[in-house]
């Protein structure tokens, strides 16, 4: 807790100290002002970092009666910025709870980034999510509803320390990206001596992205998951239509479609205040498939009861070869018009092995902590 607050001070310090530095120094660009120079700084070349801290706080019932109250969804420090005309840094803190096994204060670090801009390529190296074709998978934790998604997106162990490399057309219309990380299925980083390879293409139009992968995720030495993952937004006017397919296997002869998940997402835009979607989804992961990204490797049995114990809504396990089907709907609103940093939600969803349905009305907000420095700052004058 003490390193933590150490560097929690640290950070608050940096940001009011360039925020200062910008107020008495003249030849500093501001934000926002249209300048292709470098942001010069008492000769040191920096940029103002945006710092935000974002949370989502909600009441949750869910339908079995055993479970249900107010609570928080998460507490993330987030810091992006730029050092230098080439150099970009990215951090996402959960100030929450630990996630990975780092031993240490990386534990609740969901990414830390350093990227390189090299004319059309990208030289990134940190700890950064898994490089997968998916737009759930994709999403930004706080715009999560883990109740209505897949039992992959809740399990796979996605944040992990590696490298990559992405290069871009000109039109920007196209990126391919190839990355080397940590597996997944490696749970002591510098120990496990496992690693995934991904290749990536990410596609933008006007009615359409493509977020595609494929994957080889060590789960034994030399022995991989292989993993092909296909993203699809599509866009008309004010709707949206997500569409995710993922098949995963151990043995490309045997294995292919023994392991899979797609999920599908309507969404419809009532200008740029009120959100409505649905979400439907079918996954399945075979009683025989010789990996477990939990890194359990329980037997048959024991998910069977563990899954006649629980009382979530997410089964504990998918077990006895059964498709698993959830679902579920929600709404979310914009109260704020010069941004979206205030969002009001109401989802439900359920699912086909508890049968059980929950229930999530909530808000999320994202606190500027740059913008509230400078604030203060002026008021000081």
């Amino acid at each position: 807790m003490k390193k933590l607050l150490t560097f929690l001070v640290a950070v608050f310090v940096m940001a009011g100290s360039t925020v200062w530095a910008q107020e008495v120094n003249s030849s500093a660009t501001l934000p926002g002002a249209s300048s292709v120079e470098d942001v010069t700084m008492e000769n040191v070349v920096d940029g103002v970092p945006q710092i935000t801290l974002d949370t989502r706080f909600g009441f949750e019932h869910q339908s079995s009666g055993r479970r249900g109250g107010f609570g928080g969804d998460g507490f993330l420090l987030n810091v992006d910025g730029k050092i230098g005309k080439n150099f970009s840094y990215s951090l996402s803190h959960s100030l929450v709870s630990p996630a990975g096994e780092d031993s240490n204060i990386f534990d609740a670090t969901r990414w830390l980034t350093l990227s390189y801009d090299l004319g059309n390529f990208t030289f990134t190296a940190g700890k950064d999510a898994l490089m997968v074709g998916s737009f759930e998978y994709d999403a930004y934790e706080l715009d999560c509803y883990y109740e209505m998604g897949s039992m992959f997106n809740y399990n796979i162990n996605c944040w992990l320390w590696g490298a990559s490399a992405m290069w871009t057309n000109n039109a920007e219309t196209s990126s391919f990206a190839f990355q080397v990380a940590n597996s997944p299925f490696a749970f002591a980083p510098k120990e496990d001596n496992l690693f995934a390879y991904s290749l990536g293409w990410y596609g933008t139009w006007e009615n359409y992205e493509s977020m595609w992968s494929v994957n080889m995720m060590e789960y034994e030495s030399g022995k991989f998951v292989k993993m092909l993952a296909l993203g699809n937004m599509f866009y008309l006017g004010d709707f949206e239509l997500m569409f995710d397919y993922i098949a995963r296997a151990s043995d490309l002869d045997n294995g292919l479609g023994k392991d899979y998940t797609m999920t599908v997402q309507p969404a419809y835009n009532f200008g740029e205040s009120l959100r409505v979607f649905g979400r439907f989804g079918v996954e399945k992961t075979a009683d025989d498939v010789p990996y477990d990204f939990l890194g359990e490797y329980l037997p048959l049995d024991d998910k069977v009861i563990a899954n006649e114990e629980n009382e979530c809504v997410i089964p504990a396990y998918l077990a006895n070869d059964k498709e698993y089907i959830y679902y579920g709907a929600g709404l979310e609103y914009f109260p704020l018009k010069e941004n979206k940093n205030i969002r009001l939600h109401a989802v439900w969803a359920s699912n086909n092995y508890t049968k059980r349905h929950m229930f999530n009305v909530g808000l999320t907000w994202k606190f500027d902590v740059v913008g509230a420095i400078k604030f203060l700052a002026n008021e000081a004058k």
